[in-house]
């Protein structure tokens, strides 16, 4: 039998190696273009008509209202009614039940548009947390209730934390005593976004304190509900025109009609809840960035000195240069946490991830823009000073930046175990 030398083997060999590779590139340049995926700043129409009705709305109805608002504290009673028509509270609430019938990236660009105009009323209109613990874990009846109403009038409330816990939210002390077919709920919630204006609270409470976190659960509260109140309001140094209050429980009697959620599963929806909200808060900080830049970058184009515009001099170049890169790392941070969830992929590293780093990105963006502006900068007279004030609360709320480290960093641990 006659031999074949092994280098003809050889040729062989690598000539079908070669067809092979050749054909899968053809297929996977076909797979490719038939499922190319977009990037996660690319808008479908839906989403680029929401940003841009958003984008109007805002700068032509909240603008002119900012400064007033911010020097009362308060937000004007006209403009929460507007926000309700506009559809902005109930964006993904389903269309049975009122709502928009939008997808979360949608409700993340409204929120991020609002806030290029003013931080306050982006965080007044950030109703996704009550909105979708309701629509994730409420019962039908709970649905019919509560979604027409939080689309059209009723502003919610979310109620974890108490003077004695913040961060360590689970040691909460406010209880729910069973009483009969209902539960007496008393003690004092602190520092609750949207208090004077709800109309629904979504409290935490616990039903044994032996429990620990186990013994959590989630109530439904109307605001006419005998026994809740409204206690002091805060006097902050941003977002001043969003209401921070205190909300006092005191033999507050609530059906048992009204847990949301199994008892005892309380912890569970406020973990969840807040990790969605977390990415609220990220597009909240961009849009803060966003605006500040936005002011800052027209009016150092007009102003000259030197005979040239300020924004020509290249020490100054590379500054707004740079905020812009910081900026546009912040976006895809929020956006693509936005998709992940909206997806229904695992997304909670890149919440807090997208939290942290937008936070910071508004401190420093804020922080340079008053720089760049100088003594007008530092006045009431323009905006800047506002944005700056506003982007703190970023680092503190809904998870402080070191509970965001914290989280980051026990994701990292599990990989290397």
């Amino acid at each position: 039998m006659r031999r074949i030398s092994s280098s003809l083997i050889s040729q062989r060999l690598a000539t079908t190696a070669i067809t092979s590779t050749r054909a899968s590139v053809r297929t996977l340049r076909s797979t490719h273009s038939e499922a190319s995926r977009p990037a996660v700043t690319t808008l479908s129409e839906d989403e680029e008509m929401l940003r841009s009705s958003v984008e109007q709305f805002a700068r032509e109805r909240i603008g002119p209202k900012v400064r007033s608002m911010d020097e009362k504290s308060e937000l004007e009673p006209a403009l929460v009614k507007e926000c309700f028509e506009q559809g902005l509270m109930g964006i993904e609430i389903p269309q049975q039940y009122g709502g928009g019938g939008m997808s979360f990236m949608s409700a993340i660009l409204a929120i991020e548009e609002v806030a290029k105009v003013d931080g306050s009323v982006s965080v007044f209109m950030d109703n996704t947390l009550v909105n979708n613990a309701v629509i994730r874990w409420g019962t039908e009846k709970q649905k019919e209730q509560w979604l027409p109403r939080l689309a059209q009038d009723t502003v919610g409330s979310f109620c974890l934390s108490e003077w004695s816990c913040g961060s360590d939210a689970f040691a909460l002390k406010a209880t729910a005593k069973k009483d009969g077919d209902g539960y007496l709920l008393n003690g004092t919630k602190a520092w609750i976004t949207n208090s004077k204006e709800a109309g629904l609270f979504l409290v935490m409470a616990t039903v044994d304190p032996s429990a620990g976190h186990r013994g959590i659960t989630t109530f439904l509260i109307d605001k006419n509900t005998p026994g809740i109140s409204i206690g002091k309001k805060e006097d902050k140094l941003g977002i001043r025109a969003s209401s921070t209050c205190e909300v006092v429980l005191e033999n507050c009697r609530v059906p048992a009609s009204q847990v949301l959620g199994e008892v005892g599963k309380g912890y569970k929806i406020a973990i969840e809840t807040l990790n969605e909200g977390r990415i609220g808060i990220g597009a909240q900080m961009l849009g803060v960035a966003e605006g500040c830049f936005d002011h800052t970058m027209k009016y150092i184009n007009e102003r000259k000195a030197f005979n040239s515009s300020i924004a020509d001099f290249q020490g100054v170049q590379f500054q707004y240069a740079s905020m812009y890169s910081d900026i546009l790392a912040a976006k895809l941070m929020v956006y693509n946490a936005a998709r992940l969830k909206e997806a229904g992929q695992p997304f909670v590293i890149d919440a807090a991830i997208a939290k942290l780093r937008a936070s910071e990105v508004a401190e420093k963006v804020a922080s340079l823009c008053i720089n760049l502006m100088g003594g007008v900068g530092f006045t009431k007279e323009f905006p800047v000073e506002k944005y700056f004030r506003d982007c703190k609360i970023g680092q503190i709320y809904e998870g402080t930046s070191n509970i965001q480290l914290q989280t980051i960093a026990k994701y990292i641990q599990q990989q290397y175990k």
